[in-house]
């Protein structure tokens, strides 16, 4: 295994999440979406045991890791012993907030509200996270770019879809503009990128084998 790195097998950790979400998305089989799992767990494996060549961490670290912070951020399901406490939170949204509030006293020191929110996000899920956690936190919401929304529905009046790309001046106008569908999205319970993939999707079944 000396020829792998962690850096190597991003691309691959990535691609293999990926197909997990397309297995779900397109209704695959339990055999199909146990299978795509697998291949996301040996990602896992893989990358713990570059770490144990490297004696820093093993694949048995990672879960005890993982299932102290479990216990750690969900004091309304477990006890510090691991145990599930006798009641539960009634909403999601008392189980959210109290997520939150333990995420907030293991980091103090977060310099912001979007900390930790990856970069590499597709760019419609890092939007749509970046909404969410500015919601959670009490935030003004986000301003509708009316003029330029105006603009695209005058502009674009009787035009061809494709005609839309004349309404905007830069790629920082549709940012924005895409930014609001996010948002709009977002109110409505929609996930923009789940929703994007759906339709591209879409698209690819419909055009013919070798056109």
């Amino acid at each position: 295994m000396g020829a792998l790195t962690h850096a190597s097998l991003v691309e691959y950790l990535l691609e293999e999440a990926y197909e997990v979400a397309e297995t779900i998305e397109t209704g695959g089989d339990e055999a199909e979406l146990k299978g795509e799992l697998g291949d996301v767990l040996l990602q896992v494996v893989l990358h713990s045991r570059l770490a144990e060549e490297r004696g820093t961490f093993a694949f048995t670290d990672v879960v005890r890791s993982l299932t102290a912070k479990m216990v750690r951020r969900n004091p309304h399901v477990f006890r510090p012993d691991g145990s599930l406490q006798d009641t539960f939170p009634a909403t999601v949204e008392e189980i959210v907030l109290k997520w939150d509030a333990v995420k907030k006293a293991e980091k103090p020191d977060r310099a912001n509200h979007f900390e930790g929110i990856p970069e590499a996000l597709p760019a419609l899920a890092r939007a749509q996270k970046t909404l969410d956690r500015a919601a959670r936190a009490g935030l003004p919401p986000l301003a509708e770019p009316a003029p330029l929304v105006e603009s695209v529905e005058t502009r674009a009046a009787g035009t061809p879809l494709a005609g839309l790309v004349e309404a905007f001046d830069s790629e920082h106008e549709l940012g924005e503009l895409l930014l609001a569908v996010v948002g709009a999205a977002r109110s409505k319970g929609f996930d923009a990128e789940r929703a994007l993939r759906g339709a591209v999707r879409q698209y690819q079944d419909q055009v013919p084998p070798g056109s």
